[in-house]
């Protein structure tokens, strides 16, 4: 299982210092959500901030935007040391071509789904993609209760990924923690993002991603 904390419930006043430590207990990436106050309210951070990050760990840095039109700022993230870069299917009337200019910018493209929105949306272009993103809450905010549907619809992309794409990553973002993490994992799920649970763990971010790895 690879484990991806989100910084989103990081001390953003010292987010290198963050990274660094994420890395010292065991991440295998790290994932930065980067949202514009348009395709959702919040507004958090955007390349220039990762790109200082990146000078404070080497593991890869799992890029999650949402935006409005991404295509317009990919090579921004390239710039910014960014390894795999994911994009929402509902924020571009694009993404084949994005996804495609996601890779050739020398990033593995990633795919983002929205609770509300089918799995057939995204299925012409999973042979593009390296990763399909999952989410377990709607986008926007950490901390939100898990969407109880949740691993059954990766359990249905799992079996869209091994008709169409057998070696995509299938990550879930959202309300992971022990519970909802072993119930995605055994769902097909790979790859585990967990802001809170981490950030919030009793015995510290070492103890909880310890814990992800073992599901």
């Amino acid at each position: 299982m690879i484990v991806s904390p989100s910084l989103l419930s990081a001390d953003f006043s010292r987010l290198g210092e963050e990274v660094a430590a994420l890395e010292a207990a065991g991440a295998d990436w790290i994932h930065f959500d980067v949202m514009d106050g348009h395709f959702v309210p919040p507004i958090t951070i955007g390349p220039m901030v990762i790109k200082q990050c990146r000078r404070y760990a080497r593991i890869p840095f799992d890029v999650h935007l949402m935006i409005e039109a991404p295509e317009r700022t990919l090579g921004d993230y390239a710039d910014a040391g960014a390894t795999t870069l994911s994009v929402h299917v509902e924020s571009t009337r694009h993404i084949h071509r994005t996804l495609e200019l996601i890779r050739t910018a020398g990033m593995r493209p990633g795919v983002c789904l929205n609770p509300g929105s089918p799995l057939d949306l995204v299925a012409p272009v999973l042979p593009l993609a390296d990763l399909l993103v999952v989410m377990g809450v709607n986008p926007g905010w950490g901390g939100q209760p898990f969407i109880d549907s949740t691993p059954e619809r990766v359990r249905a992309a799992r079996q869209l990924a091994d008709r169409l794409h057998p070696t995509l990553d299938i990550e879930v973002d959202g309300g992971v923690n022990l519970e909802t993490g072993r119930k995605v994992s055994t769902a097909g799920a790979t790859v585990l993002v967990a802001g809170h649970f981490t950030f919030s763990h009793p015995n510290g971010a070492k103890a909880a991603i310890a814990q992800l790895h073992g599901l």
